[in-house]
């Protein structure tokens, strides 16, 4: 009796391994690009400041990038959008002539900072109003999507990809006579690049009175791809 048990457990597992082995796969890609507008802005500014006194040079470097803070946050800039983003002290040195080891010519501080918009159209104003308070340095611009609009074009990539995967599932299927009778698997992946200018022009020359510095965001392309086997008899 043992022995009958063990032989159709044997006779089972080559059942479902012939099955398996039948199974007929279509695998298929599609990619979904969506277009959309950045709802986030990061604007990476410095306060630079040179001194033969590293200390007045430091001291010089946090008045300036104090009134910097004050005059955003008096725009309605929230303080925690405000981040220092970097703080670097080094010395500048002479041009070496000859063997002589260079003299130190100043020490240089600069402090970064990166304010974070929730509204891009402030981007122009907040440059402006750096500059006006002591910003010397332009570090980059950065347009983002929030995570929640991300995610929003990110489903709609996703259903564009799925579409063209069925697509050319369906054409390849039609092509070879067979039906299509399920998914077997999928795997998906999205990614979207930010719009980033880097050191972008600083007019610290330029009078209040002037227009606001244009800012223009540019569009964001979202895009997500599909892989799907498609099982097929």
């Amino acid at each position: 009796m043992t022995g009958l048990i063990i032989m159709l457990a044997l006779a089972g597992c080559a059942s479902a391994a012939t099955d398996a082995a039948s199974e007929h796969i279509i695998q298929t890609i599609g990619t979904g690009n969506v277009i959309g507008t950045p709802d986030r802005a990061q604007v990476t500014f410095s306060v630079q400041t040179d001194n033969t006194d590293v200390r007045y040079a430091q001291a010089d470097n946090a008045l300036r990038m104090a009134k910097v803070h004050d005059a955003l946050i008096a725009t309605g800039i929230p303080r925690d959008a405000l981040k220092t983003t970097g703080y670097n002290i080094y010395p500048v040195y002479e041009e070496s002539t000859g063997l002589l080891k260079p003299k130190i010519k100043t020490y240089r501080v600069t402090n970064s900072l990166t304010v974070t918009l929730h509204n891009v159209s402030k981007t122009g104003e907040v440059i402006d109003t750096a500059v006006a308070n002591g910003i010397n340095q332009a570090d980059s611009i950065q347009f983002m999507l929030s995570d929640e609009q991300a995610q929003v074009l990110r489903t709609e990539a996703l259903k564009e990809a799925v579409s063209r995967a069925r697509a050319d599932a369906d054409t390849i299927s039609a092509a070879m006579g067979t039906t299509i009778t399920g998914v077997q698997k999928a795997e998906t992946g999205s990614a979207y690049m930010p719009v980033y200018f880097q050191n972008y022009a600083l007019d610290s020359a330029a009078p209040r009175a002037a227009a606001e510095t244009p800012i223009q965001s540019g569009d964001i392309t979202v895009s997500a791809t599909v892989t799907i086997a498609y099982t097929i008899r």
